[in-house]
């Protein structure tokens, strides 16, 4: 398995993304190059594990997540800045 090597900036860039429902794990891989097993498994150990069991539950079968399934053509994460 490739190491992943992200900066703090990168960490949370990434944190705000997956949690983000119109950013989709395609749009994730596109900006880090990190599938969506990759995130799961980094969110895994950048979040609390309550913080961790809540985002599934989020995500899990969100049909935003995945650009194939979505109505909308997202471009590139915006984030709230």
């Amino acid at each position: 398995m490739k190491k992943i090597n992200l900066n703090e900036e990168d960490k949370n860039r990434l944190i705000q993304m997956a949690w983000q429902d119109r950013t989709t794990f395609e749009g994730i891989k596109k900006e880090f190059g990190l599938t969506e097993n990759q995130v799961k498994n980094l969110m895994r150990k950048l979040i609390s594990k309550n913080g961790f069991k809540r985002w599934r539950k989020r995500v899990q079968d969100r049909i935003t997540k995945h650009e194939k399934k979505v109505d909308f053509k997202p471009i590139r994460f915006k984030g709230p800045w």
